[in-house]
C-alpha cells in the first residue's frame, strides 16, 4: 500500500534520445560523441550501438499512444543536440527540430505534458573534436543550442532539465573512459564538470525568457553512502566518497561553492595547482546557481565505502553479501530506504522548493513467456518499495511533487549494450514490437488509484 502522496503529484516515465530514437544520422543529423564511441572496438558489449535502438525515431507516434494507455501525467525525455545544430555551434537544421517539434504536439494531444531534457550525454561530435566539455567555449554552445530549442518549443514545453547527471557525463567519460567520449584524465574530468554546471546556470534565465510561465531544472544522480565500520580510515573514505560523488555537483547549484575539503584534497592529489581550482572563474559560482524551480533527482543505489575505496564506485563494500533488498541485474543492491533518507538530506541541506524524483528504476532480464505475458514481478516490487520511500520522505515534509519511471521501455544501455532491461514495455530488438510487461498494467493501476 503507497502512503498517500500530495494532490497533484506528477507520475511519470523518463528516456534519453540516444537511448531510444535510432536513426542517428537521419535528416541531416550530425555525429555525437555516442555515434563515434560505438564504433570504438571494445568500448560497447556486444558490439552494440544505438543506430537502431528502439527505433522510437520512426515510431513516436506508436510510443506516445504506448504512454497514453499507461495514463502518465509527464513524459521525460532528451532531446539530440546533434539533430537540432548538427555541429553544435552552427546552422540549426529545421528537420531535426521538427521531430521534438511534432512530439510535443503528439503528447500534448495525448494528455501527456513533455518535459525535454537539453543534454543527456551526447554532445556533437564536432565539439569534442574542439575540446569539448573541458573547454570553456562549450559552455557557450550550449547556451545557443539552449536558446534555439527553448525557443521553438517553449509555447508548449513548460517544464524544462538542463542537463541529466553531469556526474556521470564528466566522470565517467572523462575521467574512468567507460562512456563517451572514452578519456580518463582528471585534468580534464574536473574541467568538464564545472562546464556542465556552468552551462545549466546561464541556460535558466534563456530558457525562462523564452518559455512564459517556465518551470527549469537541473537532474542530479545521488549515490547516498555509508562508511563500512567505524574505523576513522573508513569513515573518511565516505566522507570523501560523499563529496566525490554528491556535495560536489549539488553544492555549487544552491550556492555554497565547491566543497572545501574535496577541494583541499583534489589540490593535494595534484588534480591542479594553486588555491583554487583555475577553471573556476570569477563569478562562474553565482552564474551556477541560478535559482531554480525544481530540483531532479535519480537515484537507483545506495554504497557502502571503505577506505581505499573514496573514489572507485564499482569497488566500494556492499552492504552484506546478501542484502535484505536484494539486488538488480546490474548487481546494484536494493535499498529503498536510501531514497527516502536522501530526499529528506537534500531537503534539509539545500531546501529547493520542489523536488522531483526524474529517474528511478530498476534491470531485470524478464521475457514474454509462452502466452506473451511479461511478468517481472522483481520489477513491481522494487518500483512499490521505492515510491513508497518517496511517500515516507513526503510524509516527513520533504516537497517531492513527481515520480518517473526509468524506463518506459528497455532500451540501449550505454556501455553495456543491450544486455541490461529497465522497461516497463518489452522491445523486441530484432523486430521492434513492443510488449507492456505486467508492471505497465501495474503503474497504470497505481496512476488510477
Amino acid at each position: 500500500m503507497i502512503g498517500r502522496l500530495a494532490d497533484g503529484f506528477s507520475w511519470g516515465v523518463a528516456t534519453s534520445a540516444y537511448q531510444i530514437e535510432g536513426s542517428p544520422f537521419s535528416d541531416g543529423a550530425g555525429e555525437s560523441i555516442w555515434d563515434r564511441f560505438v564504433r570504438t572496438k571494445g568500448t560497447v558489449a556486444g558490439g552494440d550501438t544505438g543506430d537502431i535502438a528502439c527505433d522510437h525515431y520512426r515510431r513516436m507516434e506508436e510510443d506516445v499512444a504506448l504512454m497514453a494507455r499507461l495514463g502518465v501525467d509527464t513524459y521525460s525525455f532528451s532531446i539530440a543536440w546533434t539533430r537540432v545544430i548538427p555541429d553544435g555551434h552552427g546552422v540549426v537544421n529545421s528537420a531535426g527540430l521538427d521531430f521534438y517539434d511534432r512530439l510535443v504536439d503528439t503528447l500534448l494531444a495525448n494528455g501527456i505534458e513533455p518535459c525535454p531534457t537539453l543534454y543527456h550525454w551526447d554532445l556533437p561530435q564536432a565539439l569534442q573534436d574542439r575540446g569539448g566539455w573541458p573547454e570553456r567555449a562549450t559552455v557557450d554552445a550550449f547556451v545557443h543550442y539552449a536558446d534555439v530549442v527553448s525557443s521553438a518549443l517553449g509555447d508548449r514545453a513548460k517544464h524544462w532539465i538542463t542537463h541529466n547527471e553531469p556526474w556521470v557525463a564528466s566522470m565517467l567519460g572523462y575521467l574512468e573512459g567507460a562512456h563517451a567520449p572514452g578519456l580518463r584524465d582528471w585534468r580534464a574530468a574536473l574541467p568538464a564538470a564545472h562546464h556542465l554546471l556552468l552551462s545549466h546556470g546561464r541556460s535558466v534565465p534563456i530558457i525562462r525568457a523564452n518559455v512564459p510561465g517556465a518551470s527549469v531544472g537541473i537532474t542530479i544522480d545521488c549515490r547516498p553512502t555509508v562508511p563500512a565500520s567505524s574505523d576513522p580510515a573508513d569513515l573518511a573514505a565516505q566522507r570523501h566518497f560523499d563529496g566525490f560523488r554528491n556535495r560536489w555537483f549539488f553544492d555549487p547549484v544552491f550556492g555554497r561553492g565547491y566543497p572545501e575539503d574535496i577541494v583541499a584534497t583534489y589540490r593535494d592529489r595534484g588534480r591542479f595547482e594553486g588555491a583554487r581550482p583555475p577553471f573556476d572563474q570569477q563569478g562562474d559560482m553565482a552564474e551556477i546557481a541560478a535559482p531554480i524551480d525544481f530540483l531532479g533527482v535519480n537515484y537507483y543505489t545506495s554504497l557502502t565505502v571503505a577506505a581505499g575505496a573514496d573514489e572507485i564506485e564499482d569497488t566500494g563494500v556492499a552492504p552484506g553479501p546478501n542484502p535484505p533488498g536484494g539486488h538488480t541485474e546490474m548487481g546494484w543492491p536494493i535499498t529503498p530506504a536510501a531514497l527516502s533518507q536522501f530526499l529528506k538530506r537534500v531537503h534539509d541541506d539545500y531546501g529547493p522548493d520542489r523536488i522531483i524524483v526524474t529517474e528511478n528504476g530498476a534491470s531485470f532480464s524478464d521475457a514474454p513467456g509462452p502466452d506473451g505475458r511479461v511478468r517481472d514481478e522483481r520489477r513491481i516490487r522494487y518500483l512499490s518499495e521505492h515510491i513508497e520511500a518517496v511517500a515516507d520522505a513526503a510524509a516527513q515534509g520533504v516537497p517531492v511533487v513527481g515520480y518517473y519511471v526509468w524506463s518506459f521501455m528497455d532500451n540501449f544501455e550505454w556501455s553495456l549494450g543491450y544486455s541490461q532491461r529497465f522497461g516497463l514495455v518489452f522491445v523486441d530488438f530484432a523486430t521492434g514490437e513492443r510488449t507492456p510487461k505486467d508492471s505497465f498494467h501495474w503503474y497504470a493501476r497505481l496512476i488510477r488509484g
